[in-house]
């Protein structure tokens, strides 16, 4: 198995925090045909049910000869109580995943932490004050729960991932290597998150090789990055300031990433460039920019 590339629907403005609420959100069927145009080989699942409904989700997805990369999917890890409905919700990513074309990669349950209102408020602020992280008895809460939803998935065929995101309890670089430490689950390397927790994604790639299962790549503006961590702003603002932009055109040092990956890595590489969409244009800018990251991956042998 080598590296192959895959996009997702956040790329072009639709996850989670737009889909059903913000106008002009370009649909499943758009995404998936815009992705597959600019020459990507799989797509992430987006919302549940949003690139097409579960019984449909293998037809679409294989005339456009596209493999399923993977699925968010938020976690309430450090509470038990929540875990045990929270991981039932779990099987209907997995069904998803039963639906998707076979071939290919298989895709990652990519299981981020639920976070909470404190962090939301004060992203990325966990690398310069610990108190934000959790005391001993919530990392045990949280490696259980972890270790609850890794034997659910592997129970169903699929070996997940934990991503670190930004406004968790798990963006900071000193909260991933404790995950790394007290769990077994594979990491999600995101470069744009890593770069807002502090953390240096090409000594990430290097120190943490063994443990990488799954890779989005994406390139973040360091003074954008340090403005909203100076200011103690809102993780909305990550979005709504574009901290994130096409692959070259930020601080991020892609090659090396890109070579780091090369020694070893395999499985799916997915290009993200978390967008707002623009209800003017919901397809304009972004899929220009996602035909210039393909293009740019293109020049490098990817």
């Amino acid at each position: 198995m080598s590296i192959v590339v895959a996009n997702a629907p956040v790329s072009y403005g639709a996850f989670e925090l737009t889909v059903g609420i913000l106008p002009n959100v370009p649909d499943g069927a758009m995404v998936m045909d815009e992705v597959a145009a600019a020459g990507y080989a799989g797509i992430d699942l987006g919302p549940p049910g949003y690139l097409a409904p579960q019984e449909k989700l293998a037809e679409e997805l294989r005339r456009r000869h596209l493999g399923l990369a993977g699925g968010f999917f938020e976690l309430p890890f450090s509470d038990p109580k929540a875990m045990k409905q929270a991981i039932e919700s779990l099987d209907g990513l997995l069904d998803s995943f039963d639906a998707a074309p076979a071939g290919g990669p298989k895709p990652r349950p990519t299981l981020a932490d639920a976070g909470s209102d404190a962090r939301r408020a004060r992203p990325a602020q966990a690398n310069i004050d610990r108190s934000l992280g959790f005391d001993a008895e919530g990392w045990k809460r949280f490696a259980d729960g972890v270790a609850m939803s890794l034997a659910r998935c592997r129970e169903r065929g699929y070996e997940p991932t934990l991503h670190h995101e930004t406004g968790t309890h798990i963006e900071a670089k000193w909260e991933i290597e404790k995950v790394l430490e007290l769990t077994e689950i594979g990491l999600c390397l995101d470069t744009g998150h890593l770069l807002l927790g502090g953390g240096d994604p090409v000594v990430a790639v290097r120190e943490w090789k063994s443990r990488i299962n799954h890779v989005h790549l994406k390139d973040a503006r360091r003074a954008v990055v340090d403005q909203i961590i100076r200011e103690a702003l809102p993780v909305s603002e990550i979005w709504q300031r574009k901290a994130f932009c096409r692959l070259g055109d930020g601080d991020l040092d892609v090659d090396a990433v890109l070579n780091s990956l090369r020694n070893g890595y395999e499985g799916w590489l997915v290009v993200e460039q978390d967008v707002l969409p623009d209800p003017d244009d919901p397809l304009g800018a972004p899929a220009r920019d996602q035909r210039a990251n393909r293009q740019f991956l293109n020049a490098r042998g990817f």
